[in-house]
């Protein structure tokens, strides 16, 4: 997606969720993020990515508690992303708590916005769903892309595979089917029953095609 059509439609609700959260964006975070989620090894963890985030959350806004707090966290939650490093979401979620706490967020804030973010490595052994209605609605944002028409969830199984292209087909191919499958077995796969509702149907059709190869 393109910088300056991004910065148009989110730029506003940027500066809007740091004044909410009782703070002053800081100088030059913005275009740092930008041009983070614009590396050339990304192919969907990209703005159209974001884009598509930030756009789900104003739809369901009013499920948050702290939608300025949900916003952020998803302003962040793929800043870092290296597909050979195992910590970019802990490296996101530090960036952010230490962003807030710089630009004068109280701490809670700041803590609970690192936790948001931390929440996005989706699929740890043993997780339990969270129970907090902001957490809910965030990791369901991040995976509503599970639930696209199928042409956007083609596109989106491209992108994945272009970061992933030093993977030879023998191994990405049966890890991806696994990772699709554990998603295919949450019953239920989204946690708010609005997003439950738009998106769950199509997401079960999409993981049962990719499953099956």
């Amino acid at each position: 997606m393109d910088r300056d059509a991004f910065l148009a439609r989110h730029g506003a609700g940027w500066l809007q969720a740091w004044t909410d959260i009782g703070a002053q964006a800081p100088v030059g975070l913005l275009d740092q993020l930008c041009t983070r989620y614009a590396e050339p090894q990304r192919g969907y963890h990209t703005l159209q990515h974001l884009d598509e985030c930030l756009h789900l959350l104003a739809a369901h806004r009013g499920l948050a508690e702290r939608p300025a707090e949900v916003a952020l966290a998803l302003w962040f939650h793929d800043a870092v992303y290296d597909v050979h490093a195992g910590d970019n979401e802990a490296r996101s979620a530090d960036w952010a708590r230490d962003a807030l706490i710089t630009a004068g967020a109280p701490a809670g804030t700041a803590g609970r916005v690192h936790a948001l973010v931390m929440a996005t490595r989706h699929g740890q052994p043993g997780a339990q769903a969270p129970q907090d209605p902001d957490t809910r609605l965030l990791l369901d944002v991040d995976l509503a892309i599970l639930g696209a028409p199928p042409a956007r969830y083609a596109e989106y199984e491209r992108q994945i595979r272009a970061e992933y292209a030093h993977v030879p087909p023998e191994v990405f191919e049966p890890r991806r089917r696994q990772l699709m499958a554990g998603f295919l077995a949450r019953q239920p796969l989204y946690l708010t029953a609005g997003i439950r509702a738009e998106r769950e149907p199509q997401a079960r059709r999409n993981l049962a095609a990719a499953v099956a190869g």
